[in-house]
């Protein structure tokens, strides 16, 4: 059995890697692994590859940034050859991201089965070019393996056959398991000199990015928490080009982005999270780190209905400040561990593939 498995950004590379191990356990099954290139530098790809042990990609398609449908295009033309080289068993897709799309229509089109990883989240914001490239992604797979009841309960609604509906749990819940717990020698903590509490940032989808008054408001909101207590904030590429067109005066701890290992540390150690990440919601909420979205709706839900997330508008910069401060004076929200599966996804993934 051959399985292709595309990739191209730091969620996919977390999740593709508890499925290749996953993949080498179940033995006679052959992964191809392809990286589209959609992140590409070695802070947002390699040390992921090496930090978790994954495969060496056969495919490195070497797409990079660019507009939506010239990235895309790209990347349909490229994984088309692939496709058409490899002749697959099944194409397996991860989440939400462009990358995802363009393997979604490259298989469909070749009439390859396709598997969808984390189907059926809705934001129900068509604005957000996510929410388009999971609703294509979902409508073309063939298996929609889901990771909550809430994310189950919209296939239904929309109308999905039931038996392509395989909620089996989330596979970032199993690599945090797997690879969590851990202590960095030389952490960007060690390096700044906090030892105390400490509020995590991460900014970077392109809604808040590449609008002026979003990510001033951001900036704004951020700098105030910095003055109750430090915030630290390992800086995506796309967020750093940004502020450095943009004249802002602000003394939060801006550091390089950092490797997996040690940004589990960094979300275990941190008093709160404030992100617009849907993967570092959840990361949040598997170190019990309490969290505040800087996003008017989230895909993640029941983490707003449990208490552990809140969002905070992103256009107000008195949003995140409040929200912050009312999550740091109450108490933690009881932890619900069945919320996410049993750190056992990816396991019930490939056995599903292998024996449908």
């Amino acid at each position: 059995m051959k399985i292709l498995s595309v990739v191209g950004a730091r969620p996919q590379f977390v999740k593709a890697a508890m499925l290749s191990h996953a993949w080498l356990e179940a033995g006679d099954c052959e992964e191809v692994l392809v990286h589209t290139g959609q992140h590409y530098d070695s802070a947002m790809s390699d040390i992921f590859f090496a930090e978790m042990d994954i495969p060496e990609p056969k495919y490195h398609l070497g797409v990079g940034s660019g507009l939506h449908g010239a990235q895309t295009g790209k990347m349909l033309e490229e994984i088309e050859k692939v496709l058409l080289e490899e002749k697959p068993d099944w194409v397996v897709i991860y989440g939400d991201t462009n990358s995802t799309l363009a393997a979604a229509l490259a298989a469909s089109k070749l009439h390859i089965p396709l598997a969808h990883v984390e189907a059926g989240l809705r934001s129900f914001n068509r604005n957000m070019p996510e929410e388009i490239n999971r609703l294509v992604a979902d409508q073309l797979s063939a298996i929609r393996f889901t990771p909550t009841q809430e994310a189950t309960n919209h296939l239904i609604q929309e109308g999905f056959d039931k038996d392509s509906i395989h909620q089996v749990g989330d596979v970032m819940y199993d690599a945090v398991l797997h690879f969590g717990g851990g202590e960095p020698k030389d952490s960007i903590l060690d390096q700044i000199g906090i030892d105390g509490p400490f509020v995590l940032a991460t900014i970077h989808r392109a809604e808040n990015t590449d609008c002026d008054s979003r990510l001033r408001a951001i900036i704004t909101g951020l700098q105030e928490v910095h003055q109750d207590v430090p915030v630290v904030w390992p800086i995506h590429p796309r967020t750093r080009k940004a502020l450095s067109e943009m004249n802002l005066d602000y003394q939060i701890h801006i550091s390089n982005p950092v490797g997996y290992l040690e940004m589990l540390y960094l979300e275990r150690r941190a008093s709160l999270i404030v992100t617009d990440s849907g993967g570092v919601q959840k990361e949040a909420y598997f170190n019990k780190t309490p969290c505040v979205t800087a996003r008017t709706e989230t895909e993640w839900v029941e983490l707003v209905d449990q208490g552990w997330n809140q969002l905070a508008d992103p256009t107000d910069p008195g949003s995140i400040p409040k929200c912050v401060r009312g999550a740091l004076n109450q108490d933690l929200p009881d932890y619900n561990t069945n919320l996410y599966g049993n750190g056992q996804s990816a396991k019930h993934m490939v056995d599903i593939l292998i024996n449908h």
